[in-house]
């Protein structure tokens, strides 16, 4: 859609003070890490002080489950969406303001760097477990990882490759601490049955 509306051009001519918002600074720190803290601060209150935070721990956990709960999950789903679109809407306009141009492939592959750092964050791709602190640590090292591949000019096709290698490695962790959880939680339950 953005190419269609921009056909394949970038777009120049934004006022300088819209620059402020992505290259700005209040005394030292970047105005984009502040937009990153008071987001991830609101996101971590709203996850772990609200019962919404609880219905989408819920709807992550067992969909089914948190149905059966009183959850509307139709209406969380939907409302789960809106919130990732509003925050990818603000991540949008940060980057525009940074980078001072709307490039129709600005942000490609970008999806590929956060769910690896999601996943290295501690949030489950199962479902139902994760911290936004976590997540922050995900990104950090993310972010160490790229800066390090670029400042050793190691290729394009090659920092793909790497970054392939730490998001399998991460999955499968994942997986391993997920299955283990299970065999667990089985022995506890089948003691609770008397079995």
């Amino acid at each position: 859609l953005s190419k269609m509306i921009s056909g394949g051009m970038s777009i120049f001519g934004f006022d300088k003070s819209f620059r402020v918002l992505g290259q700005g600074y209040v005394g030292s720190i970047p105005i984009p890490v502040i937009i990153l803290i008071v987001v991830a601060l609101i996101g971590s209150f709203i996850l772990n002080k609200t019962y919404f935070g609880r219905y989408v721990y819920a709807l992550g956990g067992n969909e089914e489950a948190a149905r059966l709960s009183g959850v509307n999950v139709k209406r969380m789903r939907m409302m789960l969406f809106s919130l990732g679109g509003f925050i990818t809407g603000i991540a949008g306009i940060v980057l525009l303001s940074r980078m001072n141009s709307g490039q129709p492939n600005a942000g490609a592959g970008f999806e590929f760097d956060v769910l690896t750092a999601a996943i290295l964050g501690g949030i489950s791709i199962m479902g139902g477990e994760g911290k936004i602190s976590g997540v922050l640590t995900g990104v950090l090292i993310i972010g160490v990882l790229s800066n390090g591949l670029v400042l050793m000019n190691v290729g394009d096709y090659y920092q793909s490759i790497i970054k392939g290698v730490v998001l399998i490695a991460a999955i499968g962790l994942d997986g391993l601490q997920h299955k283990n959880r299970k065999k667990k939680a089985v022995p506890s339950v089948q003691l609770a049955a008397g079995g």
